[in-house]
């Protein structure tokens, strides 16, 4: 923290040589412009400059590039359509393990087996080519946005606690359930690659870190521009070499960090860290890729030069207009809806919380400028009977108020399974059968995220979306976690 506030002012300064020209080292120099050297780091920020991994050239972009594996998981129909699509060509898709297809112990080890394979494989064939050190420059397109930034970099992990009260520089904002963690551990232990789909958030209002590179996009090198599959949009990469650009970078995330200007922003305690880099998509990833990496530890891995300390991440800042976020909704299978609604109630009263049933309403009569002071509107839909739910709670967030409920009604009734669902076609679907019950919440101030995260600590699981599932990022880069 003493490193971070002595260099606030000095890092404005720095600042002002953000955005320089560009380019990979292997591309002609501009005025002789000086590239990043290998494994460039900023301990104090816990950033390091990647070495990426991107398909060879000749390879089809958009079939090697698939979604977010924890998409789509009630869609068994949408991830068929990408086996369908992608056949035998190379591709990410062969890389992940869709959580739509968990199953039994058994299963999910084959699986995973075949994944480490197939990694093997196209690491053995050349599939995969090392780039020169840099960031990578972000441009998505979604069917929703025209244009969504991030800023492809590695974190340290030695700089990451998912723990519930913690207060790393690296910090989830929602809460990590340990039990998801295994499948993943089983397929990162040992793995050559690492594929990200962490998207990392950045409170940037003044928009000085990646906003100045993409604003001059078109004097860098171009690494990728394809259409993704499924009507999901575009992606372009650019890459981000220079070291001028890259000290620009450190630079403006050190004044983000700054420990005065966070606890003026943000209305922090003297004994509260600062908080850089909030984990917004991907966090159980994140927190499978620590777990790795302390266990390497354990076994002697050199914290030093072992590539593993180092996570693969995408920066978005919060203020990109192309940033949304979006609620997860609750759907619940195999539950008595009746049974299920009266001990809502009931646990509400217990907390001496009042609540209110309003049959036949909508959310969006309820926050279209009509948003009750201290009520928290939680609309429930099932087959024959759908409304509001209309709670008066000490509790900051709807969904916070929601899982209060949720969670230990569950561990008491095994026979109801949950899932969390984005957009409202699927709760249609789903809604049409008997024994289902779907809870659909508010969307939550973007805006509102790190200072809620700073006063109240990490959100419930499953608390909002950074967009619509078909705006999640995609698997396209990779690096290696294994030395050379």
């Amino acid at each position: 923290s003493s490193l971070l506030s002595s260099a606030c002012l000095r890092s404005r300064l720095i600042t002002m040589l953000h955005g320089v020209n560009e380019h990979r080292e292997r591309s002609p120099r501009r005025n002789g412009a000086k590239p990043a050297t290998s494994g460039r780091d900023f301990p104090d920020l816990g950033l390091k400059v990647p070495r990426v991994l991107l398909p060879k050239k000749g390879l089809d972009l958009t079939k090697w590039c698939v979604i977010a594996c924890d998409q789509y998981t009630s869609q068994p129909e949408y991830w068929k359509s990408v086996k369908d699509i992608v056949k035998d060509a190379p591709s990410t898709l062969n890389l992940i393990f869709p959580e739509v297809y968990l199953g039994d112990e058994k299963w999910n080890q084959e699986v995973i087996q075949k994944i480490k394979e197939k990694m093997c494989e196209y690491d053995r064939d050349g599939i995969l080519e090392a780039q020169d050190p840099g960031f990578v420059l972000l441009d998505r397109q979604t069917p929703h946005v025209a244009s969504r930034k991030g800023l492809l970099v590695a974190l340290d992990l030695e700089l990451y606690c998912f723990d519930r009260n913690s207060q790393s520089l690296i910090r989830p904002t929602e809460k990590t359930i340990p039990e998801r963690l295994p499948p993943r551990i089983a397929i990162r232990e040992k793995s050559p690659l690492e594929l990200p789909h962490i998207l990392v958030l950045i409170d940037d209002p003044s928009k000085t870190v990646i906003e100045p590179l993409a604003a001059r996009s078109a004097s860098f090198p171009k690494l990728y521009d394809f259409d993704l599959m499924k009507s999901s949009g575009h992606l372009t990469g650019w890459h981000v070499a220079e070291s001028a650009a890259i000290e620009g970078v450190a630079a403006a995330l050190r004044t983000l960090a700054c420990p005065e200007t966070f606890r003026r922003r943000y209305g922090a305690r003297e004994d509260q860290e600062v908080i850089l880099y909030p984990v917004g998509d991907g966090n159980h990833s994140l927190a499978t890729a620590k777990q790795c990496w302390e266990s390497l530890k354990k076994q002697g891995a050199d914290p030093a030069t072992h590539p593993a300390r180092y996570a693969l991440v995408e920066l978005v800042n919060i203020h990109d207009p192309g940033m949304t976020f979006e609620p997860i909704h609750r759907l619940l299978f195999n539950v008595d809806v009746k049974k299920a609604l009266d001990d809502f109630a009931s646990a509400m009263k217990e907390r001496n919380w009042s609540v209110e049933l309003r049959p036949g309403h909508h959310l969006h009569s309820c926050t279209n400028g009509n948003k009750e002071p201290g009520i928290h509107a939680i609309e429930f839909r099932s087959k024959n009977f759908s409304g509001i739910l209309a709670v008066k709670s000490d509790l900051v967030l709807e969904v916070a108020t929601l899982t209060a409920w949720l969670d230990p009604y569950l561990a008491a009734h095994s026979e109801i399974s949950v899932d969390y669902v984005h957009g409202e076609e699927v709760i249609a679907e789903k809604t049409q059968e008997d024994s289902t019950l779907a809870f659909l919440f508010p969307i939550m101030n973007k805006n509102d995220l790190v200072k809620t995260v700073v006063r109240e600590g990490v959100l419930p699981r499953k608390t909002f979306s950074m967009g619509a599932a078909d705006e999640k990022r995609f698997y396209f880069e990779s690096c290696r976690i294994v030395p050379e």
